[in-house]
């Protein structure tokens, strides 16, 4: 993102991430990455090309994931 680009709610950032890669940390100690496709007020998400890490490393690849906003704990862009 860049500095000019101004955020003035939580939802700009995300909108601004769309098509871009994000990491998302869930409950339970996971790790997923890959592209932000969609997301709505509850911050369920779709990601397309993702992957959950373990350790850092790919564990499981998904062509498409629908995360469940409940269960994530925060978004990194």
């Amino acid at each position: 993102m860049t500095n000019d680009m101004k955020i003035t709610r939580p939802f700009d950032m995300l909108n601004s991430s769309l098509n871009k890669q994000v990491l998302i940390f869930l409950k339970g100690n996971v790790w997923i990455r890959g592209k932000l496709k969609a997301f709505d007020v509850h911050l369920n998400i779709v990601l397309e090309d993702a992957e959950e890490l373990e350790n850092g490393k790919p564990k499981t690849k998904f062509v498409d994931v629908f995360l469940r906003g409940d269960n994530i704990i925060f978004v990194t862009v």
